[in-house]
């Protein structure tokens, strides 16, 4: 009896990375609790150690330009929610990116749009 064997292309995917391989094999975000609401954002801070950057931590990078949730980065990158978290603690342990206290996001929503776009979805 022949075993498979592994397939590491995808047909209309390419080549495939397993999630373990994209975070060494780790599971935890180190000391960092990051949820979905998180809300984090670019330092403009190089490493001082030469750490080399995945292209996923190169592009979480880039959408960290601008605060941004953890969940709209993994929906961004179209990773697992975890391998988002670990690649995500990297960058902040490397002080690359920081979490934005929720005491510092005044923007909020003006309420009568948020009524009008309300009344907007009860006429459907």
């Amino acid at each position: 009896m022949e075993v498979p064997r592994e397939r590491w292309v995808g047909r209309d995917a390419g080549p495939v990375v397993r999630p373990y391989a994209m975070t060494r094999g780790r599971t935890g975000s180190g000391d960092a609790k990051l949820d979905l609401i998180t809300i984090l954002v670019a330092t403009g801070r190089e490493s001082n150690d030469f750490i080399r950057l995945s292209r996923e931590q190169r592009r979480l990078l880039e959408l960290c330009g601008r605060p941004t949730t953890v969940a709209d980065l993994a929906s961004e990158v179209d990773l697992p929610l975890r391998v988002v978290q670990v690649l995500l603690g990297d960058l902040l342990q490397q002080d690359r990116i920081e979490e934005v206290p929720q005491a510092l996001l005044t923007e909020r929503p003006d309420p009568r749009i948020l009524m009008r776009v309300l009344d907007d979805l009860r006429r459907l």
